[in-house]
């Protein structure tokens, strides 16, 4: 690109980047927009043939801004680098890279991050990343007298904006019409889009003055009467990337609830999440505020559900195979799975789910003489590695995809692997289960399963999650939700399960009802309880 030059102007510089820039980093947008152009019955072809240049022309003029000399090579360099992973994962899953996306990216850890490296991501990093960084970086760019150079690049910067000025003249119209009916294509511009993403983050997470922090229920108060004279135990199971559409218990084709089929689970229908990335949907479904409401700066300077259950005296413990508990379980006992614990289940990088079921037997043998919450939070089927999800005598649908670049995979390969992280999720479920089963003269027990979000798998040319919730499909925002409960901890509770059957079948859920019925399924009462939004409560006698 740049050796074709023995030197190069700094305007020469900017053109030739902008050039680079829009027809590699921004081919996904313009593969959303020909999706687009397809929906329409009529198109101006001239003012298809406008865009590149119009983006061409804007970048020019916002790349000038930033030519400046000692920063000019520092800055693009990084930019580009940035911009290929950007590309890459928007080309490879149709990803979008807004404030959630970058949250997520963020609290990665180092073992979640290597999921993704495979030989097509290492090939475009190689190509569309590191190679143009180094032609920048051996770039011989003259730079003229400071006045000179100003003047060069002002007259640049004005032919850019007149010829914008032209297109918009000739075309505005079709541009303010073509954007209105496709708010979504702005999420795919590079950089600009992910700069502004990656701005915000940094803002909030950053510049601004912390807020003060916000206890919720103090007042709260264990009120369970225990007649039976056995305290309360509740196993929550906090899923990832389970998508309901691929549960046999919400009609799909294959057994992928073989295990739990007999156990009586209730099964709550239409349940969505909170967002589409752990980062989102797990601190917003502890949280006391809805999806509506959410604000993640203002949630992590407040109290959730899981805080407001220790107020009121219960016992509360949290178990992570995941990524972490994102803040939530920051202020009960919490412990971590380290991934070289168990030679069996764990490679140093991750581990099978059921480690889980090791500290679950702990956590009964030395339960106290009190009401409890054991919470474990697994892997479930994060992907991209939903091969490593499951161990071999696990795999029951195959041919499945044994790789990490899914997209190189046949749809019944991706599928089928998919669906034995799914399988491989309800045998840890069963397990559960039949451990509170054993602890029915101990405990009055019950399990409540959900998922974080879900999942896609090459639908719309979607890939894993992530997507801004305001265009995200629903295979990445419909996820299942199950509970199990005793025939003590339902007597003992006055919990009608013919009642919660039929209002579990209705449907209509989602993580906002999450804080009120872990507080309802407790028996804690305070101020901060909404009977509303607690799906135990219209079944309580």
């Amino acid at each position: 690109m740049l050796t074709r030059f023995k030197t190069l102007s700094v305007n020469q510089f900017t053109l030739i980047t902008a050039l680079f820039y829009v027809c590699v980093f921004n081919i996904p947008l313009f593969e959303v927009i020909n999706k687009d152009i397809q929906k329409q019955p009529e198109v101006d072809p001239i003012f298809i043939a406008s865009m590149p240049l119009f983006l061409t022309l804007a970048l020019s003029f916002v790349f000038s801004l930033f030519t400046v000399k000692y920063l000019l090579k520092p800055l693009f360099i990084t930019l580009t680098l940035v911009s290929s992973s950007v590309f890459f994962a928007a080309y490879q899953y149709n990803i979008v890279f807004d404030y959630g996306m970058i949250e997520n990216t963020l609290q990665t850890n180092q073992a979640e991050a290597l999921m993704y490296v495979n030989f097509a991501s290492i090939v475009s990093l190689l190509l569309t990343g590191v190679l143009p960084a180094y032609l920048i970086y051996k770039a011989d760019i003259q730079y003229k007298s400071f006045f000179k150079e100003l003047l060069h690049k002002v007259l640049f910067m004005l032919i850019a904006l007149t010829g914008i000025g032209v297109i918009g003249f000739c075309y505005f119209q079709d541009y303010v019409a073509f954007g209105r009916n496709n708010d979504e294509l702005k999420r795919y511009i590079v950089p600009t889009y992910v700069i502004g993403a990656a701005s915000k983050y940094i803002n909030v997470n950053y510049l601004q003055t912390p807020m003060e922090y916000e206890s919720l229920g103090l007042d709260a108060k264990n009120v369970s009467a225990n007649p039976n004279g056995k305290p309360n135990l509740l196993v929550l199971v906090v899923g990832e990337t389970a998508r309901s559409m691929n549960y046999q218990y919400y009609g799909y084709k294959k057994p992928t609830n073989a295990y739990t089929q007999d156990q009586g689970l209730i099964v709550f229908k239409d349940t969505h999440s909170c967002g589409t990335a752990t980062a989102v949907s797990l601190p917003c479904m502890f949280s006391r505020m809805g999806r509506d409401n959410y604000d993640s700066r203002r949630a992590d300077a407040q109290d959730t559900v899981i805080d407001v259950l220790k107020h009121a005296d219960i016992e509360v413990k949290w178990f992570d195979n995941d990524s972490g508990c994102k803040g939530v379980c920051d202020h009960v006992e919490n412990i971590t799975i380290d991934l070289n614990s168990d030679l069996k289940l764990c490679s140093g990088q991750y581990c099978f789910d059921q480690v889980l079921l090791a500290k679950l037997d702990e956590a009964l043998k030395s339960a106290k003489d009190k009401d409890t919450v054991l919470a474990l939070h697994i892997i479930g089927s994060h992907g991209p590695t939903y091969f490593l999800r499951y161990p071999a005598e696990h795999r029951r649908f195959i041919p499945d995809c044994q790789r990490s670049d899914i997209q190189n995979c046949s749809d019944e390969e991706l599928i089928n692997t998919y669906d034995n992280t799914l399988l491989y999720t309800d045998y840890i479920i069963s397990e559960v289960v039949k451990k509170l089963q054993n602890q029915r003269d101990k405990f009055n027990t019950a399990m409540l399963y959900l998922s974080d979000h879900g999942e896609s798998l090459g639908e719309k040319g979607m890939y894993l999650h992530g997507a801004p919730y305001s265009i995200a499909p629903i295979e990445q925002t419909s996820i299942p939700m199950l509970a199990w409960v005793s025939d003590n901890f339902s007597q003992n509770n006055q919990l009608n399960m013919t009642c919660l059957t039929e209002h579990a079948a209705q449907g209509g859920y989602s993580h906002d009802n999450l804080f009120d019925s872990l507080l309802g399924l407790m028996n804690v009462k305070t101020e901060v309880y909404q009977s509303n939004l607690d799906i135990f409560a219209s079944c309580r006698s």
